[in-house]
């Protein structure tokens, strides 16, 4: 077991070494896996992702199988609207955001591997895609001007990035007034197991990375964002043959009895219009009630 790099610097190179390697697996093994961590479950298939078969602009080559959503589902992404996408992989975001946007839209997916950005545009160049663009950069200072985004995207990887306050300013900057964000992402209500939280292996696959629920929004209220809402919600069960690689068998019944609960949530939140006659809902919270793919006992209803 290899312990928590100290810093943000080591985080993100832990990070970016992992997520390099991930992205030459096969989806099959990322989704038995905690977004592609070294422990794959053979108990369960698909531990955190959502089925993107249906969804109109899927590619398959472009799915790794590393996502905890399906964030392009609830963007309300408008024909002609410019979407980046934050941690775009190999595309799969960035080509179902297209099929929303159109050909007069345009897509950018950030990366800060070299060899997902690689896979990317390989993919993006097969499907002849001329408004498709996959930058290189740090979503903590975004290569992209201010106030250019209409909507913003991600899938699963916020909880990998040490400074997250730092993200959602520069969701804020980059966003234009009016515009809107749609995150998943996993979150924590109560305290991880040591074992879990501490190693770096298990921080590359998103779970020890996690912040508590109630602090991530309230990084999203903090910024002066409106409109938030919980779109979707589901707990994430972690199979005992992955976690039999951080805790013993008392440990993994403690841990199961426990209170705390790791869950995928999709989160939207709009910034605000220019002006002082704007309406504002600064640091409320609701439950996406208008959500026609929304079931019972998905924790968005």
């Amino acid at each position: 077991m290899s312990s928590l790099p100290k810093n943000a610097d080591e985080l993100k190179q832990t990070v970016k070494e992992k997520y390099s390697r991930i992205s030459e697996q096969s989806p099959d093994f990322n989704a038995r896996s905690c977004c592609g961590s070294g422990a794959s479950s053979e108990e369960v298939y698909n531990i955190m992702t959502d089925d993107y078969s249906a969804v109109e602009g899927y590619n398959p080559d472009a799915d790794l199988g590393l996502g905890c959503g399906l964030p392009t589902q609830f963007a309300r992404i408008e024909e002609g609207d410019t979407v980046i996408d934050l941690g775009s992989g190999a595309g799969n975001d960035c080509f179902v955001a297209r099929h929303e946007a159109g050909a007069s839209g345009k897509v950018l997916g950030i990366d800060f591997s070299e060899s997902m950005i690689g896979r990317a545009r390989k993919n993006a160049q097969k499907l002849g895609f001329n408004n498709v663009e996959f930058r290189y950069g740090d979503i903590e200072n975004m290569p992209v001007s201010d106030e250019v985004a209409d909507v913003i995207v991600s899938n699963c990887v916020l909880n990998l990035v040490p400074d997250k306050q730092r993200v959602f300013t520069e969701i804020f900057r980059t966003l234009k007034a009016g515009g809107h964000f749609s995150i998943s992402d996993i979150v924590l209500v109560g305290e991880l197991p040591e074992a879990l939280r501490k190693d770096a292996e298990m921080y590359a696959g998103c779970v020890a990375g996690a912040i508590q629920r109630e602090e991530y929004l309230g990084h999203i209220r903090e910024l002066g964002f409106e409109d938030i809402r919980i779109q979707k919600e589901k707990p994430i069960i972690m199979p005992d043959d992955i976690l039999s690689n951080y805790l013993s068998g008392e440990e993994i019944g403690e841990f199961k009895q426990g209170s705390t609960g790791i869950f995928s949530i999709t989160v939207f939140a709009r910034k605000p219009m220019a002006g002082p006659d704007r309406s504002s809902r600064k640091g409320e919270v609701e439950s996406a009630r208008d959500d026609s793919s929304c079931t019972p006992g998905s924790g968005c209803c």
